[in-house]
């Protein structure tokens, strides 16, 4: 490095004498410091570290890569959760406060940590709509940490009405308004992350599975086998994704239940993504099977399944993570554009696509413009995947 100091016994041998017997002195070196050369032996000591070090170097310096993870992770964390977070449950209704406004949350108002105002209605004699007008005259307190509302699940096995937060006594809560049932819009956005989130995870899931297993075996095969699958990713290409997303929903029977529905959606949105990860797979074992590693373990008598899954996937590993992260989100936005179109989830399911169905009324949308609140999810969500998805793309080639 340019910037050094040296011992003056070892550098000097008048050194000794001029610092007056102090062994420990040291000296500066008179040329210009150059961060150049200072940057350039950092580089040198990373190439020393183990993959796996580098890749978090990488990754973590991707701040937006960072963000959107934690950001995800705090999420997902949280979706068992919703029940105690909502201050409702997604079906309760009210009757008196059809297309409230979003309330607002006054803290540390009138020596309470939180406080709302009642929204009082009046008909409007012009429109013949109601007019929600705070009462800024009645403070209500917002509780916290007690039992309120209908009981909630945790994870189908303890039932409780304990929540985070609760209404006032004697008034709502409607942070993001309310829809044309009365149900309070932010709680239903929360209880359908459960579903809009997961039905991504599940149907990346069934895509990888089918991706991997006919891409990795037609690359490692070839003949007649790779023939088929090449012939048929490019029949499942060559057709419009949205319209077949369209078809085959409108044959799910109108009798099943929301579960039923819920995987089949799943299912549907995995089987049609699967073709681009069987491409990549297959490509990259074409040129996998030639290496040294996967001939010896020819030899050795390995199996196939054991030399593809253990020796060859693995070195492939990074990329289908990268894959998978930047996936998800056209899962979900696949299943919010087919609830939006009334072909996916039906209530009494709760999920993104579904609240939006109620948006599709212009001239609702115009007088009640709260009613597009879960676009904010979809949107903020989709960003994070794919900021993630870039982090974790560049990171996973350290040298790059």
């Amino acid at each position: 490095m340019s910037r050094q100091g040296y011992d003056h016994d070892a550098g000097d041998p008048h050194a000794l004498g001029r610092s007056g017997g102090d062994l420990d002195s040291h000296w500066v070196s008179d040329e210009p410091w150059d961060a150049e050369a200072d940057l350039q032996a950092l580089e040198r000591k990373d190439l020393d570290a183990s993959t796996t070090t580098l890749i978090f170097r990488r990754f973590f310096r991707h701040r937006l890569a960072v963000i959107s993870g934690v950001y995800l992770l705090a999420i997902y964390l949280a979706l068992p959760f919703v029940g105690f977070l909502a201050p409702y449950a997604p079906a309760t209704r009210n009757a008196d406060a059809i297309y409230a406004p979003p309330q607002e949350i006054h803290w540390f108002a009138d020596g309470h940590l939180a406080v709302t105002y009642p929204m009082v209605s009046t008909i409007n004699m012009e429109t013949f709509q109601p007019d929600f007008v705070s009462d800024y005259d009645d403070p209500r307190p917002v509780r916290w940490f007690t039992s309120c509302g209908d009981p909630w699940t945790f994870l189908g096995l303890a039932e409780s009405t304990f929540r985070l937060i609760c209404p006032p006594e004697g008034a709502d809560l409607f942070l993001l308004g309310s829809d044309r049932l009365g149900r309070d819009i932010h709680s239903r956005i929360m209880h359908g992350a459960q579903l809009s989130l997961t039905v991504g995870l599940i149907g990346v899931a069934i895509s990888f599975g089918i991706g991997m297993v006919l891409g990795g075996f037609a690359g490692y095969f070839g003949g007649w086998f790779d023939a088929v699958v090449q012939r048929s990713i490019e029949i499942i290409r060559s057709m419009p994704e949205l319209p077949i997303w369209l078809a085959l929903s409108a044959a799910i029977p109108a009798n099943w239940g929301p579960v039923a529905v819920f995987f089949m959606i799943s299912v549907i949105l995995g089987l049609l993504d699967w073709p681009g990860l069987a491409r990549a797979v297959r490509s990259k074992f074409l040129s996998l099977r030639e290496e040294d590693y996967v001939r010896a373990a020819e030899l050795m008598g390995a199996s196939t399944t054991r030399i593809v899954g253990s020796h060859m996937m693995p070195n492939f590993m990074s990329h289908l993570v990268a894959s998978a992260t930047l996936s998800i989100p056209t899962m979900i936005l696949g299943e919010t554009a087919l609830s939006l179109l009334g072909l996916g989830l039906r209530p009494p399911a709760v999920s993104w696509g579904l609240m939006l169905n109620d948006a599709l009324d212009l001239t609702a949308v115009e007088i009640y413009p709260w009613l597009l609140a879960p676009m904010i999810p979809v949107i903020m969500v989709v960003l994070a995947f794919n900021f993630l998805g870039d982090g974790l793309r560049d990171a996973l080639d350290p040298y790059s």
